[in-house]
């Protein structure tokens, strides 16, 4: 009984360790990618 609980405790954990991870990185990739298409505005203007 006690160890179904601890892997639910510890799944939970994990899920949500990788889902700020996800978060994270598209939140990264969202700015750098934003920063480049400015920049690509920039130089053509």
């Amino acid at each position: 009984m006690q160890k179904s609980v601890d892997m639910g405790l510890a799944g939970s954990l994990t899920m949500i360790f990788l889902t700020v991870a996800v978060v994270l990185l598209l939140r990264n990739f969202y700015k750098r990618f934003n920063r480049l298409q400015k920049n690509k505005d920039d130089l053509k203007s």
